[in-house]
């Protein structure tokens, strides 16, 4: 098997491509971008593997699925591509971050430069058909996503993990919190922000952890201005699954 995704992930996942749900799907997801609109763009459902690796990652977000409008998702959760509008989640994570660390929100949703600082923004479902939210739930994703969380938690080097929700907060069955550290509050959705997640303070905390452990800390100001040249992609670009 060729490999999709290009750093120590692939050992990690390895195993869990070549078993019957991920080739059933496969199958799913090639009849998907073959005859609907999907996102994200078929080149970038790994992204956030790609950009943070397996021995790397020193936080992990937890999302849900894709944004499901076009030109937002390019596979981190609650980022969106440059020039597009920010989503009212992400508006939410910015003021907790003013209010928190006193960074002032940037202009654009793109959350590159947190991801190349070792924080994996993890959707539990990787894909989803455009205006169609949880469209791919149920479909394999995520038992896929499940290894992944369990995999960084058996890690010898402890993990911050950041539950927004109560889906995300579901996930913490599969975190040892003896070894590592979890962060658990309301979603950032102007539906749940005011239940618990302003005031939570996760970005200050999280590096607080990060020191005690030993290791740097993430530098949450996102630069202002960002480019893309793959910005304007077609969505529907052919990438092996």
């Amino acid at each position: 098997m060729k490999p999709f995704i290009h750093n120590d992930w692939w050992g990690v996942l390895k195993p869990e491509f070549e078993k019957a749900y991920y080739q059933d799907l496969r199958k799913f997801l090639v009849n998907e971008y073959n005859h609907y609109y999907i996102h994200p763009a078929a080149s970038k459902i790994f992204e956030a593997f790609e950009w943070t690796p397996f021995s790397k990652t020193k936080v992990v977000i937890l999302g849900q699925d894709p944004y499901h409008e076009p030109n937002q998702a390019h596979g981190l959760s609650f980022s969106v591509m440059p020039g597009v509008e920010i989503p009212p989640s992400l508006k939410n994570i910015y003021k907790e971050l003013y209010h928190d660390l006193g960074i002032k929100p940037v202009h654009h949703g793109y959350l590159e430069k947190w991801a190349k600082q070792g924080v994996l923004m993890l959707n539990s479902v990787l894909t989803v058909r455009n205006g169609q939210a949880f469209s791919h739930k149920g479909k394999g994703w995520e038992r896929l996503t499940d290894v992944a969380i369990q995999k960084l938690s058996e890690r010898p080097e402890p993990v911050v993990f950041i539950l927004w929700g109560r889906a995300a907060r579901n996930k913490i069955k599969l975190i040892n919190t003896e070894t590592n550290i979890v962060l658990q509050s309301a979603h950032p959705s102007p539906l749940s922000a005011n239940r618990g997640f302003f005031g939570s303070r996760p970005f200050s905390k999280t590096n607080e952890a990060l020191k005690a452990l030993g290791e740097k800390p993430i530098d949450w100001q996102l630069p202002e201005h960002v480019s893309l040249d793959q910005k304007n992609e077609n969505p529907n670009t052919k990438k092996e699954e």
